[in-house]
């Protein structure tokens, strides 16, 4: 089975990004990419997103999400929706500057709060933060280019030894069976 590459944090006009869905996505397509999330934040968006994330065609494979914020801190968290899985992400900690310990005390107190987290990312902007690869951290790590605009698209990703489907992909994560890429 062949590895698919694809991206879990992306955005677009429905919130701060600078594409059209259609065009984010052809730009993934022209990368070769097999999947790609588009996770727009949660402050942004409207009914409209939810009904128009399913009408998109592509040969990629779609997961709708979205970018939610953490009511108690300054926190984004990416929400990934499979079939029946979700994946849930803590995304940039780099953005916070945030240290190991402080790292490790948000995952704990969003977990208290309700989310249990699967991954975190290594990466701010598709730019590698080796500091939040540690073995101390105890979610699996990905990267992903958080894509606002072109500069960010294919900057990072994750490739997975999986069946091309949503929630075969987020198993695959959870379970640490993919590597990641960097350009």
């Amino acid at each position: 089975m062949p590895w698919l590459r694809g991206n879990l944090h992306a955005h677009t006009t429905f919130s701060d990004g600078v594409k059209e869905p259609a065009q984010l996505i052809a730009e993934y397509e022209a990368l070769g990419y097999d999947f790609l999330a588009i996770t727009d934040h949660e402050n942004w968006i409207d009914d409209s997103y939810w009904r128009s994330l399913p009408k998109l065609s592509s040969k990629l494979l779609l997961f709708h999400g979205v970018e939610l914020n953490w009511p108690r801190f300054d926190q984004h968290i990416g929400k990934v929706v499979g079939d029946r899985e979700t994946l849930h992400v803590l995304n940039h900690p780099a953005r916070y500057q945030l240290t190991v310990a402080q790292t490790l005390e948000r995952i704990r107190r969003i977990v208290a709060g309700g989310i249990a987290l699967d991954a975190i990312e290594v990466t701010d902007t598709g730019q590698r933060r080796p500091l939040y690869e540690s073995p101390e951290i105890p979610l699996v790590k990905v990267a992903t280019d958080d894509a606002h605009g072109p500069i960010h698209f294919g900057r990072a990703w994750v490739e997975v030894d999986a069946s091309r489907s949503r929630d075969a992909i987020i198993r695959a994560i959870r379970a640490g069976d993919f590597r990641l890429g960097f350009a």
